[in-house]
């Protein structure tokens, strides 16, 4: 398996591998039909195996402090990406993957990567053990059918709303036990 940047020809097979390992996960919603271009620069990598993309990492990156990450001094960067594909997993693709865009994320001078995930317990630990540290968290709050009536609704006329996402920052998260789906949102941070 080698690790290498990411090319313009990678496009499908970046996109099988986050989808597949995404569908694994509280983030299965999330599906992507080509990849993300980003506003910064970006550390884009993927670990190939016998000319298949099998995982990737894309850390979009500052050049001036908080433009993409949301904490800390000095320059960061958001890790937006990294998965690995499903037949190869708890190989160690995911960590030499963050290694890589450590290495190469040390060399323009950054400090830090934050990363944002959902409620999965097995993904919160994978980023403990690669030693980063909750530091920030909110909630995503999914509104059907019913669970919007009396509680979301439209001024707008002739609109009726049928599903809602919805980013929730209070304390409060007991008024919502009726709904079918809510996600806490963590974000993590590691400094290097």
């Amino acid at each position: 398996m080698i690790i290498r940047d990411y090319r313009v020809n990678d496009e499908t097979g970046w996109v099988r591998c986050r989808t597949l390992a995404f569908l694994q996960t509280a983030y299965f919603d999330n599906v992507l039909n080509k990849k993300e271009c980003y506003e910064n620069p970006a550390i884009e990598l993927v670990a190939e195996l016998d000319g298949q993309i099998v995982g990737l990492i894309d850390v979009e990156y500052e050049i001036e402090e908080r433009t993409v990450c949301s904490r800390g001094e000095g320059l960061g960067g958001m890790i937006w990406h990294i998965a690995v594909h499903p037949d190869f997993s708890r190989r160690g693709i995911g960590q030499q993957l963050l290694y890589a865009a450590e290495n190469k994320a040390r060399r323009v001078n950054l400090n830090r990567f934050e990363a944002w995930t959902r409620d999965d317990l097995w993904v919160q630990k994978w980023y403990e053990k690669m030693n980063f540290n909750i530091v920030d968290s909110y909630y995503h709050v999914y509104f059907e059918e019913n669970e919007m009536n009396h509680r979301i609704q439209s001024n707008m006329p002739n609109l009726y709303l049928v599903n809602a996402f919805t980013h929730y920052v209070g304390k409060d998260i007991d008024q919502f036990t009726n709904n079918k789906r809510i996600h806490q949102c963590v974000c993590f941070e590691k400094s290097f």
